[in-house]
């Protein structure tokens, strides 16, 4: 052992009690002797246990309904989302803005995202009503499991834009070992063609055959799996849904105007697209520290500084490229439709 590896130990240490999940980076973490011993299903079971709790505080927010059709389900799918006129002012209203964009190539396809900044939310007033419609908030809030504001983008999918291997969100996955929110509200159609969404039904809950996966695939790490599940986002064989008792994975070929709200602890993956497409949605995104016993608390998501983060964020991954590395790109200022 180094000294730098002493140095780091209580570093190491102060980091299972923090979302951090990757096996490569965190010799703890990815201790097969520590997660023979349990490390890793006592982090999923105690993250998931102040989960439910937090979200029963949290269960006044949406419709009762809508709440056991998530418990059961793990999304919540809301078809006809806004009224047809405040749907299309939206989508209109956005598709002519042009804004700072960034973009990340991953195998075949290009993601575009646009920050929902100041400057972009008094330009589209339409996307500021739609931060706060009680629904995408409350829905967001409940399935993340905190009363906290998501980063929230437009962002678009462009499929099969290179010669290259599949991306890899296409494989079925879990972002992390604890329960995560993610939205989309599409604002095109969006065909079977065209690379939709796909979520496995009931996936978000830790049955006892989730928990042997977890087991399992957390003694395979750092070195014995794919390099994203290392990484913590475990990728998860269509064959072995069945032998944890879940369904095959859904497809969400879904018409504009239609609301997804996931659990992305559940399994889920973008479905490879067939042809070259355009696929545009307000995409939003929650991740707090999973072991915290309350839901609020939020000063980064406070009014003034909530629709700032997007771009600090990029700026400050600008300034550590060499550390951290920069996977977004700036790419100057487009509409969310262009090629």
């Amino acid at each position: 052992m180094t000294i730098a590896h002493y140095l780091l130990a209580p570093w190491w240490a102060a980091q299972l009690a923090t979302g951090a999940k990757s096996f490569r980076d965190n010799p703890l973490i990815g201790s097969r002797r520590l997660n023979a011993r349990g490390l890793h299903v006592s982090r999923v079971r105690l993250a998931h246990a102040l989960a439910e709790r937090r979200r029963a505080r949290l269960a006044h927010l949406i419709d009762p309904a809508d709440r056991a059709a998530f418990d059961r389900d793990g999304f919540l799918l809301k078809r006809d989302f806004l009224p047809a006129d405040a749907f299309a002012a939206l989508r209109d209203a956005v598709f002519a803005r042009q804004s700072p964009a960034r973009e990340m190539v991953q195998g075949d396809t290009i993601t575009r995202r646009i920050a929902l900044d100041p400057a972009f939310l008094a330009a589209v007033p339409e996307a500021r009503a739609l931060l706060r419609h009680p629904l995408w908030r409350g829905a967001i809030r409940y399935a993340g499991s905190f009363d906290a504001e998501p980063l929230a983008y437009v962002q678009t999918i462009l499929a099969r834009r290179h010669d290259a291997a599949p991306d890899p969100q296409t494989d079925l996955h879990a972002d992390t070992f604890h329960p995560t929110v993610k939205a989309w509200l599409f604002l095109t159609d969006v065909a079977e063609e065209d690379g939709p969404f796909r979520y496995v039904p009931g996936s978000h809950r830790l049955t006892p055959g989730r928990l042997a996966f977890e087991r399992e695939t957390s003694l395979a790490a750092p070195h014995g799996v794919d390099r994203l599940s290392s990484r913590g986002s475990f990728r998860v064989a269509e064959a072995a849904l069945a032998g944890m008792g879940l369904p095959p994975a859904r497809s969400f070929a879904t018409p504009a105007n239609t609301l997804v709200v996931a659990d992305t602890f559940g399994f889920h993956a973008r479905q490879r697209a067939t042809r070259p497409s355009t696929r545009v949605e307000i995409w939003a995104y929650g991740r707090r520290n999973p072991f915290l016993p309350w839901t609020g608390l939020d000063l980064l998501g406070a009014p003034g500084i909530a629709e700032r983060r997007v771009p600090l964020l990029w700026q400050a991954r600008d300034v550590l490229e060499r550390m951290v590395g920069q996977p977004w790109r700036d790419v100057g200022r487009k509409r969310p439709c262009d090629s």
